[in-house]
């Protein structure tokens, strides 16, 4: 059975969709079956995976709407090796086509249910609020992972969403938790960079991955051409450290 796992942080601009992407990538490398679920109406994990949103047929919205079914929506990244459940413009409207639905929250977890035995992951990237397209991402999810800058900001964002995860795994879902938090756009020549660092990891501890994501032109180019980073030029060294990211979360997956 998959690994379901939301990428989320409530502050935008974090590099969500850049780790979402580039950890589906690079799982795919390791010979892991990953499927990538964009949760996010902007849809911008759908291009970064090199699928066209404007000719979708069928996304994540029909999907959570109960009028089509992931093994029908689902595309494949030819470049990235994977799965992806795409979205686009249309998902925007979800939120209040949903508040009539019964168990709106849990309607991502039940489509799951019919293919989550085909991957090793799922990986979830949800937008940057509490809405009720992430709440479906907390709810169908073992775990979260957290990509986070070091900055000060950042820090204050990171309390609001551990606290959230503390009420969805208390109230929804109890089998959420904190898979990580992950260092990224770090820049060591940076005093306040190296600071927060710190921080993190006196408090989480082992829950801050070690691998550390430094900032990477080539990573922010890749989006344009529809590739994701680690195939884009995988000897950059955000390439590097995402492929190295993937190895430690499949090790620590292993180990739990």
């Amino acid at each position: 059975m998959a690994k379901i796992f939301c990428i989320a942080n409530q502050k935008g601009g974090v590099g969500k969709t850049t780790t979402a992407v580039n950890l589906a990538a690079g799982l795919a490398k390791l010979d892991q079956r990953v499927l990538l679920i964009d949760l996010d109406p902007q849809g911008n994990a759908t291009m970064g995976a090199g699928i066209d949103k404007a000719s979708l047929e069928s996304s994540v919205y029909q999907v959570l709407l109960g009028l089509g079914e992931i093994g029908t929506a689902r595309q494949t990244s030819e470049t990235g090796r994977f799965d992806v459940l795409p979205s686009n413009r249309e998902l925007a409207g979800a939120e209040v086509e949903m508040v009539e639905l019964e168990q709106r929250e849990h309607r991502l977890k039940q489509a799951l249910a019919t293919v989550e035995n085909e991957y090793d992951f799922v990986l979830i990237d949800c937008p940057p609020a509490l809405s009720m397209l992430t709440l479906n991402g907390l709810c169908a999810a073992h775990g979260v992972i957290i990509p986070m800058q070091c900055e000060y900001y950042a820090l204050e964002g990171l309390s609001d969403l551990v606290n959230t995860i503390k009420i969805v795994h208390a109230k929804m879902n109890p089998e959420l938790k904190v898979i990580g938090l992950l260092r990224v756009m770090f820049d060591p020549r940076m005093m306040l960079s190296q600071q927060v660092s710190s921080q993190l990891e006196k408090h989480f501890g082992d829950k801050v991955f070690k691998s550390i994501i430094p900032r990477n032109v080539r990573l922010a180019e890749a989006p344009s051409y529809g590739i994701p980073g680690v195939i884009f030029d995988p000897s950059s060294k955000g390439a590097q450290a995402y492929i190295a990211f993937g190895k430690e979360l499949v090790e620590r997956i292993a180990a739990l």
